[in-house]
């Protein structure tokens, strides 16, 4: 089958190998659609320590063409979207059943468009950010696959008020059709808000972005974080401080419950496909590009100039 191979320094290729077959547990997914996410990045960067040569891509859409032992039969033939460790940029991708969502009524290329920015978003507004009804909600990254789905989750929870912040005048201006109030640029964060305070922050940032996320938290608000965007340096903050002002900074790490509690992530991820089937939830959806396309579509990202939207890779 034709492949993505990551190289040692850092070059992808696409190659002829070997088809992949599923074990005790897994399926076995022909791939429609891959998507690019921040992870590629990471990956191709050397901030995730894989094995090279290494397949890429974390996420795919297409339909289950084999079962492993344990499986049920007749799953065969299901669209789905399948959450891996790796291995999405192929014809064919092993996945853990368990995170062989079924789409359902969905679309499939809106499905793909969901990857883990799906559960993701739906499990930080609800299950980490538990937004109530009236609440202030500030959303970084306000653009991307987590923010344009989070601003969606926070207003139908009841948020009284939902700020995003962005990187650009252009994607501020994306963002604003998902649901926000107001979107500032990260270029006049956090002058811009003033005295606003918020009951509930996602911070996929990090860095001076966080220290600053947890000054702007009302009486018993609550720091969401989920990345480090702006680099790996590590945050102080004072637990004194948190337990006099009754906030709180959570963390959340889709990837490490993938592991630890799949049914869990899965649950919402099946959820939020079913949202998206309903036409509740609408996912942004970006330029789509053949499979030899992923080391530009990488590239863009990490660059901050990809088009606004999921980039998806069509492979069949």
């Amino acid at each position: 089958m034709k492949a993505v191979v990551l190289d040692g320094v850092g070059q992808y290729r696409v190659e002829d190998v070997p088809e992949p077959v599923p074990g005790a547990g897994e399926v076995a997914v022909r791939v429609a659609y891959a998507g690019v996410q921040w992870g590629d990045v990471l990956v191709r960067d050397g901030h995730i320590p894989l094995a090279r040569p290494f397949v890429p891509g974390f996420e795919a859409a297409g339909r289950i063409v084999a079962v492993g032992e344990g499986v049920a039969p007749e799953r065969v033939g299901e669209e789905v979207v399948a959450l891996v460790e790796g291995g999405a940029c192929a014809e064919v991708v092993v996945a853990p059943a368990v995170l062989a969502l079924g789409v359902g009524a969905a679309p499939l290329r809106d499905a793909a468009g969901l990857g883990w920015a799906g559960p993701a978003a739906y499990d930080l507004v609800e299950r980490v950010g538990r937004v109530r009804e009236g609440e202030r909600v500030l959303i970084h990254a306000a653009a991307g696959g987590v923010g344009t789905l989070a601003a969606q989750f926070a207003r139908a929870a009841g948020a009284a008020t939902v700020v995003g912040v962005v990187g650009s005048a252009v994607r501020a201006a994306y963002a604003e059709g998902f649901g926000y109030d107001r979107v500032v640029t990260r270029d006049v964060f956090p002058g811009a808000l003033g005295d606003d305070r918020f009951d509930v922050v996602l911070d996929p940032v990090g860095g001076a972005t966080r220290t600053a996320n947890v000054a702007l938290l009302a009486p018993h608000g609550r720091l969401a974080v989920y990345g480090n965007l702006a680099g790996h340096a590590s945050v102080d903050v004072s637990v004194d401080e948190l337990l006099m002002r009754g906030v709180s900074v959570l963390g959340y790490n889709s990837a490490l419950l993938s592991r630890t509690h799949p049914g869990r992530l899965a649950a919402s991820g099946v959820h939020v496909l079913g949202l998206v089937a309903a036409g509740a939830v609408r996912v942004g959806l970006g330029p789509e590009l053949p499979l030899d396309g992923v080391a530009a579509a990488v590239a863009r990202l990490a660059a901050g100039a990809a088009a606004p939207g999921k980039t998806l890779l069509r492979v069949s």
